[in-house]
């Protein structure tokens, strides 16, 4: 599979490309950019094409999938133009900015039996799985709540989060992390009963806000988030007989060893995992998609599911 980029963005940069270097079946084709000096450290690091803005790359019939992680606003319309050329679309969070956009891009897919991916890492890293393991194993007894929170201090300069007109605001940014979560947890079940979204008085988005899922089986998800907050990225899962808790649940990078926290009446342990590739799991996840229809028919319904739990958040917190 060859694989294009569209937009030189530092996690494209940083992030994407180290993790895409580890796939020995999947070639880096190239980045697309307006300005073609910016691709310049692009090529100089990872070789590959610097294609004079985004509609040449697209016309590059030797590609097979496009990476596009740029502004949340120009989801919809690039992502629909990538499908249009006849290519798989693995798509930085948030997919689109709305319900609406994003079944017209999942419809469009399904029409041309092109796989999609909404690029939430946290998933595909190998601590999640040692947790959902612990539940399903009893450790912590009955589940009674699970809570996430996820926030960071305020960012400086422009910006995209901080602007409405890029699809800016706390929760399609850092709040789907917990909700996604939520959703994993919970299940395809999940609604939102309650949220609170505030948007500070000279800004033009939600900078924080907060909601509770539950799912048909009663089961509830406290999640919290805001990107003018102190940090915070944390799990916390609460049974009938202990507390479970994973302070890097989000953004365990691949050199990072998370800790669980087992807390009982009796004590407290702690558990120190391996380290994982999160982003390197996530593309491969993406290709696994590519080639199976039923995983490529699972991430319609994940994404799906994830843009309406957004959505409802939306609603309910700007009181509509």
């Amino acid at each position: 599979m060859k694989v294009g980029i569209l937009g030189t963005s530092d996690i494209a940069f940083r992030r994407f490309l180290p993790a895409l270097k580890k796939c020995g079946d999947i070639t880096y084709a190239g980045v697309a950019s307006r300005t073609p000096e910016k691709g310049r450290p692009f090529r100089e690091q990872y070789v590959g094409e610097i294609y004079d803005g985004y509609d040449t790359l697209l016309a590059d019939e030797s590609i097979d999938a496009v990476y596009v992680p740029l502004p949340p606003a120009l989801h919809a319309q690039w992502g629909e133009r990538v499908l249009e050329a006849g290519k798989h679309l693995l798509m930085e969070k948030p997919f689109t900015t709305c319900p609406e956009d994003t079944e017209k891009l999942l419809s469009l897919a399904k029409e041309k039996g092109l796989a999609v991916h909404e690029n939430y890492m946290f998933l595909y890293h190998s601590q999640l799985q040692k947790i959902k393991d612990l539940i399903a194993a009893g450790e912590l007894g009955d589940i009674r709540l699970y809570r996430m929170a996820f926030g960071f201090p305020k960012r400086g300069g422009n910006d995209f989060r901080y602007v409405k007109a890029l699809g800016g605001g706390a929760l399609l940014d850092c709040g789907g992390y917990p909700v996604r979560l939520a959703l994993e947890l919970l299940g395809q079940s999940a609604q939102v009963v309650q949220a609170k979204l505030t948007t500070p008085v000279g800004y033009e988005v939600d900078l924080y806000g907060s909601a509770v899922l539950e799912n048909e089986a009663g089961q509830c998800a406290q999640i919290s988030f805001g990107m003018d907050n102190a940090y915070q990225c944390q799990l916390e899962v609460w049974g009938s007989k202990a507390t479970l808790i994973a302070p890097r649940i989000f953004t365990a990078g691949v050199d990072v060893k998370p800790g669980l926290i087992l807390r009982t009446s009796t004590g407290e342990s702690a558990m120190e995992l391996p380290a994982d590739d999160q982003f390197l799991h996530s593309i491969e996840r993406f290709k696994k998609s590519v080639e199976d229809k039923a995983a490529r028919e699972d991430m319609y319904m994940a994404i799906r599911l994830q843009a309406q739990l957004q959505g409802m958040v939306f609603e309910k917190g700007e009181g509509k």
